[in-house]
């Protein structure tokens, strides 16, 4: 595993900037840029490298749902781009970025293809498709009879968790989540995770609502949300949540560790991603990982399957694992 000095070394900066960025000190004022070389940093040493296998010169546009800044808040996303950037870089193939916010530059590019990675309304999905007819939607799946995707089981994910807390003797678990906008509605996006949560638990008879906050998939959120759980809980404080994301997660560490709850001994705390900071944090988070770099390179090796001439829609889910660290036991 790499560690805090290989990310300080390949980004620039020292190991205290880094340590205090891994654990998102609100109290440390360092720029966008700063922050993003470290979370690229270690995103970069963290990913395990694949063979090369050329193609045909091709140029294809990596479309973004979230801006640089909100990258920067959940990197879930920037690791599903850097999978695709690298298998771009492998296969000789040119990209170019667009944000949500410029679709209509795209049509005056000379593409093959385009992959789009978050979560779009029907009305960017046309936008898409007027420019192209080869298009894969990495993390949703506007239409699997049209377009090609590269997706997480979250209902599958949720359960897994779940069985885990309820294997280690949990009954009480709450839930700290968040839900999501398309860019430019109001209307929020259903999230499987907390659909999953309330069903799953419902149906094994130990669903409470009162244990469960929404906010939104930010490290701020996660933290200001279990603020909240423990001041209306108090000892009734679940002993186990399960966070929707990392960022989530990281927020909710440092809530407890602010009011001397002790984790893994008093709470359990179990996020879902493993993007790579994870393991940095304090204590080291227990994650479901996502293999999201092998989202972007699935959704690379579909994309040019396209190109080449496939019709046939594809979806393709790829699995997930638990990975056990220090604020579970």
């Amino acid at each position: 595993m790499a560690t805090i000095k290989d990310i300080a070394e390949l980004a620039g900066v020292s190991i205290a900037t880094v340590s205090r960025v891994l654990n998102y000190d609100p109290a440390l004022s360092v720029t966008d840029e700063t922050r993003r070389r470290i979370m690229e940093a270690a995103e970069e040493l963290s990913y395990k490298k694949r063979p090369a296998k050329k193609t045909a010169a091709k140029k294809i546009a990596i479309i973004h749902w979230y801006t640089e800044k909100e990258e920067l808040e959940d990197l879930y996303y920037l690791s599903i781009r850097h999978g695709i950037e690298r298998r771009c870089q492998q296969q000789d193939i040119q990209f170019a970025h667009y944000f949500y916010d410029e679709l209509k530059e795209v049509k005056h590019d000379q593409l093959q293809g385009i992959i789009a990675i978050g979560k779009f309304s029907p009305g960017q999905v046309a936008e898409i498709a007027g420019v192209t007819r080869n298009i894969v939607f990495a993390d949703c799946n506007p239409d699997d009879e049209v377009y090609d995707s590269v997706i997480i089981d979250f209902d599958k994910a949720s359960k897994k968790i779940i069985d885990y807390l309820n294997e280690k003797g949990h009954d009480s678990i709450g839930y700290i989540g968040g839900r999501e906008t398309y860019k430019g509605s109001s209307v929020e996006i259903a999230d499987q995770r907390e659909m999953s949560f309330r069903s799953y638990m419902a149906e094994k008879g130990l669903l409470q609502d009162e244990m469960i906050y929404i906010g939104s998939f930010s490290v701020a959120s996660g933290y200001s949300l279990m603020k909240q759980a423990i001041s209306e809980l108090g000892e009734r404080l679940p002993t186990a949540f399960f966070a929707g994301n990392d960022s989530i997660a990281i927020g909710c560490l440092r809530a407890l560790h602010e009011e001397n709850i002790p984790v893994p001994e008093r709470v359990n705390i179990i996020g879902l991603n493993d993007i790579s900071v994870s393991k940095y944090v304090f204590p080291a988070l227990s994650t479901l990982k996502v293999h999201t770099e092998l989202m972007g390179e699935t959704a690379l090796e579909l994309l040019v399957e396209r190109i080449d001439g496939r019709r046939v829609a594809k979806k393709i889910f790829i699995g997930t694992e638990l990975v056990i660290r220090n604020s579970s036991f």
